[in-house]
């Protein structure tokens, strides 16, 4: 069976890459080869020689380059460096300077090889990556097992992971308990215990226990590819100030060719120089005034931030949200699985009326038994940590957005909201307590039998440990932060003030998360919202930035958000907003840099003729590669 189309495009893709790289490496050495040979002939005086060998040199070492720029003239009617630098190399021949045209083609091919190998780092990110996909899986099939290839699995599928082994596959473990390392998805150095009913991912290792795993995706559809499709589209997306220099590119280019015609005419008549000088003048002007060290500025140091970025479980989707997220003035939460675990916790058990905390647990969580509800499966989950044995509903009927009704033992029971206690007084003592929970960020559940209240049951979403932690951070940044959730101002509230957050917005429903984004990016500017469920997707699209949880979110938010966390940890968010600043500083320095070598070299070039071609060559060329290397301490 053919491999999945994104590994299959990404491997050929990747291959292509690699052989180019080898190839401008041969061609730098080829290039080299031919210029040794010319010299040695030029001692030799033997001239014909050295002309054919200056012109192999040319060929070999300038080819690609200027099909390059012929290519970007004739189909799209633009000038780049590529060609500017042979016509250069082309002009110092024709003036008689074979060497320096020659060493000017040598120096420009060698950049472009030191360029490709530095460029390198950021692809091994993927190809690492793709090297922790299994080949094969072990399928456990009509109690056999048997060795298929992963593109054969399907969801529904049985597979058996054994200690050691590689997860083949995303989905559900049915049997067994191990700690699995989740470093290559997450970016988690410490492997997580998982158990039943957990989720794990393709391209993890499995630890010391064996695993039956229920398969939730195919393999085009696992969280691995995702990750493999999301940095490689990255490294092609362009961040807006890099899209900018490319235009500017081809002005700018224009500009050199026309100031290097009117350079190889007037200095011989304003400044008596002769025609050789003059046109030599003109060449080196069109090496050093070439914009090749401003081009790299960017890209480079952008993949390098999405590579570490990756490493660390942060998948940038382009450059673009690198750069936006750099200049973030507000975060927005959602609650629920952002600040919050997601998973609803029994807090307090209020037994009345004679009622035992066991015996008002037990019913409450029989009736429960068959709910799919989070509340309800936080219920059932309490009275199992309690040992506590369960009975058989009937009659069970659930009532939207309140409860339900259910039966024990020819016994009615009304378990929900308070509103679903409509037609029972309840005491003032029992409401006051209910005020006093919900005033402490509880979600509180009312249980009654016939027309008796008998008990109270306090449920909370329990805050992430590192979430005050995370808004302190945020504040010390100078970034306002605030809360957007559908629960009630009370739990709001309670939220807000136990993780510091200040701006806070309640009772939202989806459109209306998407009118308070607006309103703060209007108050503060630039907000990146937070959020993991299908009700956060119109606010992580209409934000600045939208910032997804990748392990317990949705596909929905995934694929709004311009930035997922892919261990759902939101110790990240700083880190990003603080990768994205360092990549802009990183940025600028690299363009001030770039201008300042080219106005220098230019300034050296025609007051005094300090410099001559190869060095003017090197200046430029050098600092080309510097750039990159300046891009590359992103990597770190």
């Amino acid at each position: 069976m053919k491999e999945t189309a994104i590994y299959t495009q990404v491997s050929e893709e990747l291959s292509f890459v690699n052989w180019e790289r080898h190839g401008q490496a041969i061609v730098t050495g080829l290039c080299l080869l031919f210029i040794g040979l010319a010299w040695w002939a030029g001692k030799s005086e033997i001239s014909v020689a050295e002309i054919s060998l200056y012109i192999l040199a040319y060929i070999v070492g300038g080819y690609q380059k200027a099909k390059e720029g012929l290519d970007t003239l004739f189909k799209e009617k633009q000038l780049d460096v590529d060609l500017l630098m042979v016509v250069a190399a082309i002009g110092a021949a024709s003036i008689g300077y074979w060497m320096d045209g020659a060493i000017l083609i040598f120096i420009f091919s060698l950049s472009g090889a030191l360029e490709s190998y530095t460029m390198e780092r950021t692809d091994k990110a993927i190809e690492s990556i793709m090297k922790l996909r299994p080949e094969e899986a072990v399928l456990f099939e009509d109690g056999a097992e048997r060795t298929v290839k992963v593109e054969q699995l399907k969801k529904g599928d049985v597979i058996i992971v054994r200690p050691g082994d590689r997860i083949a596959a995303d989905g559900i473990i049915i049997e067994g308990y191990s700690a699995i390392n989740q470093a290559s998805i997450t970016g988690e150095a410490i492997p997580v215990d998982k158990k039943n009913n957990d989720v794990v991912f393709s391209g993890t290792i499995n630890g010391q226990g064996a695993l039956q795993i229920e398969v939730t995706k195919s393999a085009e559809d696992t969280m691995l590819a995702k990750i493999i499709h999301l940095v490689h589209e990255a490294q092609k997306e362009k961040p807006p100030i890099q899209l900018f220099v490319e235009r500017f590119e081809g002005i700018y280019a224009k500009f050199v060719i026309i100031s290097a015609l009117v350079l190889m005419t007037l200095p011989h008549y304003i400044f008596s120089w002769t025609w050789s000088e003059t046109i030599y003048r003109a060449m080196i002007f069109l090496v050093v005034a070439s914009p090749c060290a401003l081009v790299s500025s960017i890209m480079p140091a952008t993949l390098s931030a999405i590579s570490n970025a990756a490493r660390k479980g942060v998948l940038f989707k382009g450059g673009v949200h690198l750069e936006n997220i750099a200049d973030i003035k507000v975060v927005a939460f959602d609650k629920t699985g952002t600040l919050t675990s997601g998973k609803p916790k029994v807090m307090d058990i209020v037994p009345l009326q004679n009622t035992t905390e066991i015996e008002l647990l037990q019913v409450a969580a029989s009736i429960e038994t068959l709910s799919q509800h989070p509340i309800a499966k936080a219920i059932v989950q309490a009275a199992k940590e309690r040992n506590v044995a369960l009975k058989r509903p009937k009659e069970l009927q659930a009532i939207h957005g309140l409860g339900v009704h259910g039966s024990l033992d020819g016994i009615s029971y009304r378990i929900g909201k308070v509103d679903i206690l409509d037609d029972i007084s309840l005491l003032k003592d029992h409401l006051e307590k209910a005020d006093e929970l919900e005033n402490q960020g509880k979600t509180v559940i009312f249980v009654a039998v016939n027309q008796k209240l008998i008990g109270l049951l306090s449920i909370v979403d329990t805050i992430r440990p590192e979430a005050k932690k995370v808004i302190d951070e945020l504040k010390a940044m100078g970034i306002k932060v605030a809360l957007l959730t559908g629960d009630s101002k009370t739990t709001g509230n309670a939220v807000g003030k136990q993780t510091g957050i200040d701006e806070i917005y309640t009772e939202l429903l989806p459109e209306q998360k998407v009118g308070a984004i607006k309103k703060l990016e209007s108050k503060y500017g630039k907000t990146a919202m937070v959020g993991d469920g299908v009700n956060d997707a119109p606010a992580l699209a209409s934000a600045s930035v939208g910032i997804a949880m990748g392990g317990a979110g949705t596909d929905v938010a995934m694929e709004t958000a311009d930035i997922i966390l892919m261990s759902d940890n939101i110790e990240n968010i700083p880190f990003a907003i603080s990768l994205g600043k360092r990549t802009n500083r990183v940025v600028k320095q690299n363009i001030v840099f770039a201008i300042g070598v080219a106005l220098t070299l230019v300034t050296m070039n025609f007051l005094g003729g300090i410099i001559n071609l190869p060095e003017g060559v090197i200046g430029h060329e050098g600092s080309t590669v510097l750039v990159i290397l300046s891009g590359l301490r992103l990597l770190r």
